[in-house]
């Protein structure tokens, strides 16, 4: 029995030692892993809290994105159909513009066309006109009859009285 009050009273000393000297630190130990595992709950936590309410604005942030890359969509559409009607406006335009100076072109041509035509037409009725003076003057009968003729034309445009004429004396001639 003498061992088992040895082996008891070593066994109370081990207690006691444990109990006053280790025990305090397992209990610290334990304490500070319990009080850690509840800060990496409160955080965990805290964290599902933070990751809902960043898919929540990254699902915010998706929406407007969206929003936004479709009214950028319908503004270039927009800005297009603009652009494709003042691009027809302008093509209309510089159509009537080409459209004006091809006319004014004509017009100036058709002018320039008019005058050579009357230069010409002048220039061929001048050798006409002298070619047929020449062929009438050429001969002594018709040389008078032209002038009777444009004395009684004269006569007649200025109204003298007298109706009648008196032939030219033939032989002293007009030439």
């Amino acid at each position: 029995m003498a061992t088992f009050i040895a082996e008891l009273v070593g066994f109370v000393v081990v207690l006691f030692v444990l109990y006053r000297y280790v025990w305090p630190i397992l209990k610290r130990m334990m304490d500070d892993r319990q009080e850690q595992i509840r800060r990496q709950v409160v955080e965990a936590d805290e964290a599902e809290k933070a990751l809902a309410e960043a898919e929540r604005r990254h699902d915010n942030a998706v929406a407007e994105a969206e929003q936004e890359s479709s009214r950028i969509r319908d503004d270039a559409r927009a800005d297009a159909s603009r652009i494709r009607e003042e691009m027809a406006e302008q093509t209309e335009q510089e159509i009537a513009r080409i459209k004006q100076r091809g006319e004014e072109q004509l017009v100036a041509e058709r002018d320039a066309s008019v005058r050579k035509l009357r230069a010409e037409t002048g220039t061929l009725s001048m050798d006409l006109a002298k070619r047929i003076i020449a062929e009438s003057l050429s001969d002594e009968d018709q040389k008078r009859a032209s002038v009777d003729g444009f004395l009684d034309d004269l006569d007649a445009l200025g109204g003298s009285g007298s109706g009648t004429r008196q032939p030219a004396q033939t032989g002293g001639g007009v030439s």
